[in-house]
């Protein structure tokens, strides 16, 4: 057997302990895969003395993170650090400026940085592969870049982020708030302390501006991405959902926009209403799923677990088992210099049916207001719930017939400052076919 694949950890969190773990139990399963074995011979952490449940003495302890990029008894580097910036992207820049393999999970930095690091990849011959960056065990990366690659790619979608779809599923299935809910989930280790980044949909809009490049051969966008978070949903909208035929998930949704003429690219994250019969509708707890529609394969489904340890560390040691094999390519599946620079599509003239909630004023009037205000922007009804809830106050839950998301748009502003509305409106558009 050839001689083995030295790699050095940098970052021994969950998922750095993982693979340790991973090429512990699984040693000669991964050598006989990967032609080689793999093996760890360098490891950096912020603390040095913490316990982190596994044996680090086999290893050698590097204190500056910086020399793993040229250490001699090192072959790859994994970096598990996390961060856009920083001592991450520092040593993604020198490792791959070495003519080094560079592995990463963090979704972050090659959404901000991707282009770049992948550039630099190709001048020095060095294999960048970020397969854990993006839902979690589940072999997203290698299926677009690889398994799609003979399709043209005009949509992927899915459900990119397990903290809100476990929220979303307990609220479903439990009938609570999302307060409650959001609590419980930090209780269980499933939400950080402070899970904005997960909630207000910026982690989904990262692994999203990377599929979308994987998919459409294009440049990663992330600030072109639309992001809406889940903190608004109510107990009530998933009740009222599912009495119309939807379950509600956090979509993030990327696709090719021609319609006026010219190739543009949609990026968006937010709640979305699903209908009951769809895949992702039964897509619940902390799991992921990514469907990419290709032209000659079709619709193209990938499920599994969405983070962990396991899973994640299962995507690490897949890249390094590519690079034992010199299976590397393009990071993007293509050189950097052929993907396209797309400009960014409007929503304002995307169709589809929309779901809205109102809190309004229980009194005479008030639904005659509303429609008024509909039908001015052109705008209809398909189904709509109503109930009294408080103090007055009434809920009123619908469905619009397709129309241009211009309409809502101009509804609500015609209807902002009205007194029959006693809150904030709700939107979210309906996952078509």
């Amino acid at each position: 057997m050839a001689e083995p694949l030295r790699i050095a950890l940098a970052g021994l969190g969950t998922v750095g302990t993982g693979v340790i773990r991973l090429l512990d139990e699984n040693r000669a399963l991964v050598a006989r895969r990967a032609g080689r074995p793999i093996v760890i011979t360098a490891i950096t952490a912020r603390e040095r003395s913490k316990d982190r449940g596994v044996d680090l003495t086999p290893y050698r302890w590097v204190d500056d993170m910086g020399e793993l990029a040229t250490a001699d008894d090192v072959d790859v580097v994994v970096e598990l650090v996390g961060g856009s910036d920083g001592p991450a992207l520092t040593l993604a820049r020198e490792t791959l400026g070495a003519g080094r393999p560079f592995v990463t999970a963090n979704k972050a930095m090659i959404a901000h940085h991707g282009a770049e690091l992948a550039a630099l990849a190709e001048d020095t011959s060095a294999a960048l592969k970020f397969e854990a960056a993006v839902a979690g065990g589940i072999p997203v990366i290698q299926g677009l870049r690889d398994g799609a690659a003979a399709n043209r790619i005009d949509r992927v979608y899915g459900i990119l982020n397990g903290t809100c779809n476990f929220i979303l599923s307990a609220m479903e299935r439990d009938g609570r708030d999302f307060a409650d809910v959001l609590a419980d989930a930090q209780a269980k280790g499933y939400a950080e302390a402070d899970p904005s980044f997960d909630i207000d949909g910026v982690d989904a809009a990262h692994k999203l501006s990377i599929l979308a490049s994987l998919s459409f051969g294009s440049q990663i966008d992330f600030d072109g991405v639309e992001i809406g978070g889940i903190r608004k949903i109510l107990a009530a909208d998933i009740a009222q959902a599912q009495a119309l035929g939807y379950r509600i998930r956090l979509i993030g949704l990327a696709e090719i926009d021609g319609s006026n003429g010219h190739t543009q690219l949609f990026q968006r994250v937010q709640p979305v209403l699903v209908p009951i019969e769809h895949p992702l509708a039964n897509v619940t707890g902390a799991t992921n799923a990514v469907v990419a529609e290709g032209n000659f394969s079709g619709r193209l489904l990938f499920q599994g677990a969405g983070a962990g340890d396991r899973p994640t560390a299962s995507a690490v040691v897949a890249d390094l088992v590519d690079i034992a094999r010199k299976e590397t390519g393009p990071a993007f599946s293509m050189p950097v210099g052929e993907l396209e620079a797309l400009t960014r599509a409007s929503s304002a003239h995307r169709i589809n049916k929309t779901y809205l909630r109102m809190l309004v004023a229980d009194r005479a009037g008030v639904l005659a207001e509303i429609a008024a205000a509909m039908r001015d922007a052109g705008l209809s009804i398909e189904s709509l719930i109503q109930r009294e809830v408080a103090d007055g106050t009434a809920l009123i839950s619908m469905v619009t017939h397709e129309a241009a998301e211009l309409a809502v748009t101009d509804t609500l502003a015609t209807l902002a400052g009205s007194a029959s509305l006693a809150g904030e409106p709700m939107v979210m558009p309906i996952l078509g076919e």
